[in-house]
């Protein structure tokens, strides 16, 4: 009877999570005018994690960089998407998000909940590799849909460069490769 409990608890966390599809981001698609959503979002970075991890700046346990990439915006069907460069509302961990988070990782059993719970307050901590890895990937996959679309939402929303690099910073700390061929990218791009 416990096995079926704990599958019940599952089975409610899977359903729950589909409502990541419905979640609409800024930024689009790779030369599209169609919005990304979370869960296209999630998927796209844990290919990316697996094609890329090679360019890491320290040794990670890309299966806890999956995790992460793939656990991190599920605070989002609480407490919806925060735009990168919003400037009314901080892009960082929030309250709202910690709450999100301990309502929709507590419809899992205790030992899952804790795993996830725990894996989702390392990347937001990002001190980890792994979180600054993650982090990296984040941030990467938003300006290479940008670039695609000719500035795409930083144009949209009249975002100066000066905030672009703000924001992507983070992008060196987990891969300093990946920094130098986006520092690249954008130079490119604003020549053009």
């Amino acid at each position: 009877m416990k096995q079926v409990s704990r599958l019940l608890m599952q089975m409610d966390f899977i359903k729950e999570i589909d409502k990541l599809k419905y979640i609409q981001r800024k930024t689009k698609l790779f030369n599209s005018e169609r919005h990304e959503n979370d869960a296209e979002h999630s998927w796209h970075l844990a290919m990316m994690v697996m094609v890329l991890s090679e360019y890491a700046n320290a040794p990670v346990d890309m299966l806890k960089v999956l995790k992460m990439v793939l656990l991190h915006d599920i605070v989002e069907i609480d407490a919806g998407d925060t735009f990168l460069y919003d400037t009314t509302k901080n892009h960082s961990n929030t309250d709202e998000e910690l709450i999100a988070a301990a309502r929709i990782f507590g419809l899992l059993p205790d030992d899952m909940k804790n795993d996830f719970m725990a894996i989702w307050i390392e990347f937001e901590n990002g001190e980890t590799n792994e979180a600054k890895f993650a982090k990296a990937i984040d941030r990467l996959e938003p300006i290479l849909q940008n670039i695609s679309n000719r500035g795409g939402t930083w144009i949209e929303y009249n975002v100066p460069f000066e905030t672009v690099y703000a924001k992507i910073d983070k992008i060196k700390d987990g891969s300093s490769f990946l920094w130098d061929h986006v520092d690249e990218l954008i130079q490119e791009f604003r020549k053009a």
